[in-house]
């Protein structure tokens, strides 16, 4: 590893090798060396007779053996990417040199290029997105039961259950899927459109036979695995589609963030913990400590890719015309580092899922010392049926909750309530007969069977369908 030059932590610490290679120069160049073999075949399949299927078989002999070295050189000349691997293709292709790019401009080779690879980390993406909704699955539906405080403001409200909060977290990542699936669904190729769009020089070609060179778009398309191509463009596909693909790996990235701030939330509480390996260490100065790494990298990293979202959005407001190449090199950085970053992101949300610790002890005694206040309501009930009026039980269970509250906070007291509501002559209760009402169970609602309604017939089908993508772990590098 070079230790004297900047590289980017999202490849040495954060993101999979499987992403780090759809975003290679040889993912790259090689897309390039087949969409030029699928625009000579195009060619001379629709009676372009100067193509022959002998320069065809030479094309698709070298096309994977890049000769990175005369490709390098011949740029440092000609300061043109795309002329420069024309010329190091022609090397290595003596017979096909002269038809190489044969009527194409240079987003021929960059943006459908660029389709295709962004086409490919939707699919990686959607892999590790559909195995953290299965990994949360099987946590909800593991913990639908066990009754947790709950939370608004961050102050305690009604219980829910653990299983029910993890339904709320799985809820956004299946939003976030069914985006992903539409977007990567629609995506189409630029095809070989021209330097204006217009395909000009494919008139000139094909004598202006406008059918045959209807065909030309659809059977590239076909030959690199799209159903279609966009039916108009200027030189470059719109920009507005970079726009459209990053908003879903910013959606993941708010989601995941959400998930990560809510764990880092409960690891605070001592509820809920991200695993912690035996020999990590939490401080350089206070050994004791347990620091929620995982999940505070996640966040970390959300906050990049969803202000990163904005670049393709500028990008494509700015545009000019039919092309300007204002676009380039922050493309060039912009979409890569959302993909390998979201990637990085996947993983740790993977790795946490899968070894989160619940410390049921911990969420038990939280909660009951917060029930008393929670069961207010019935006891309210249960005094009125033994003769009280609702009304004054109201302002009398009040008054005792806020002396309660007041031993709590001010006193460092354990919570009384019970206690004065069985002093107290109004409500007809013993200490016995309220300690019946303090059952965790009772105050949580539908909550386990919202979670089991929820994994079996909203979850489940969508794992089901994408069965074949499961089974993926996270990895943490560092």
């Amino acid at each position: 590893m070079a230790t004297d030059i900047y590289q980017s932590p999202l490849s040495e610490r954060y993101a999979s090798k499987d992403m780090q290679y759809i975003f290679s120069q040889d993912m790259k160049f090689r897309t390039w060396r087949r969409l030029w073999i699928a625009l000579a075949e195009t060619e001379m399949e629709l009676g372009l007779s100067q193509i022959t299927p002998e320069m065809i078989e030479e094309l698709k002999a070298n096309k994977d053996d890049i000769n990175y070295d005369a490709a390098r050189e011949r740029e440092k000349q000609v300061r043109h990417d795309v002329m420069s691997h024309v010329y190091a293709y022609g090397l290595q292709c003596p017979k096909a040199k002269g038809i190489i790019h044969l009527g194409a401009t240079s987003c021929y080779v960059g943006d459908n290029t660029d389709i295709i690879v962004m086409h490919e980390a939707l699919k990686l993406v959607k892999r590790k997105l559909v195995c953290v909704i299965d990994e949360l699955a099987k946590f909800a539906d593991e913990y639908k039961n066990l009754p947790t405080l709950a939370f608004t403001h961050f102050q305690p409200a009604q219980p829910t259950t653990v299983g029910k909060r993890a339904t709320l977290w799985i809820n956004e990542f299946m939003m976030d899927l069914e985006d992903l699936e539409y977007i990567a669904g629609s995506l189409k190729l630029l095809g070989s459109k021209g330097t204006t769009g217009t395909q000009a020089s494919f008139l000139e070609l094909f004598n202006g036979d406008h059918e045959t060179i209807d065909k030309i778009d659809p059977m590239i398309a076909k030959k690199m695995g799209f159903e279609a191509c966009y039916p108009v463009s200027g030189q470059t596909y719109s920009r507005k589609v970079d726009t459209r693909v990053l908003n879903i790996l910013a959606g993941i990235a708010a989601s995941a963030h959400k998930m990560s701030n809510d764990i880092r939330l409960l690891q605070h509480l001592k509820e809920v913990e991200e695993p912690f390996e035996k020999s990590q260490i939490g401080s350089s100065a206070m050994a004791y400590k347990r620091n929620p790494m995982r999940s505070e990298r996640i966040a970390s990293l959300s906050r990049y890719v969803i202000i990163d979202a904005l670049n393709p959005a500028i990008t494509s407001a700015t545009q000019w015309f039919e092309r300007t190449l204002d676009d380039s090199a922050n493309k060039r950085i912009s979409i890569a580092e959302a993909f390998l970053a979201t990637d990085g992101i996947l993983e740790l949300c993977l790795n946490v899922v899968d070894g989160l610790v619940v410390n049921e002890k911990v969420i038990e005694k939280r909660l009951k010392s917060e029930l008393p206040f929670m069961a207010t309501e019935n006891i309210m009930m249960d005094a009125v049926k033994a003769g009280g009026d609702r009304q004054e039980m109201h302002e009398e269970i009040r008054t005792l909750s806020m002396e309660a509250g007041k031993h709590v906070k001010k006193d460092g007291l354990d919570n009384d309530l019970l206690d004065l509501i069985a002093a107290d002559p109004k409500f007809h209760l013993t200490r016995e007969e309220l300690e019946t009402k303090m059952n965790p169970a009772d105050y949580v609602g539908r909550s386990p069977r919202q979670v089991e309604v929820y994994l079996r017939d909203f979850v489940k089908p969508v794992l089901d369908a994408n069965k074949e993508l499961l089974g993926a772990t996270g990895v943490v590098n560092v």
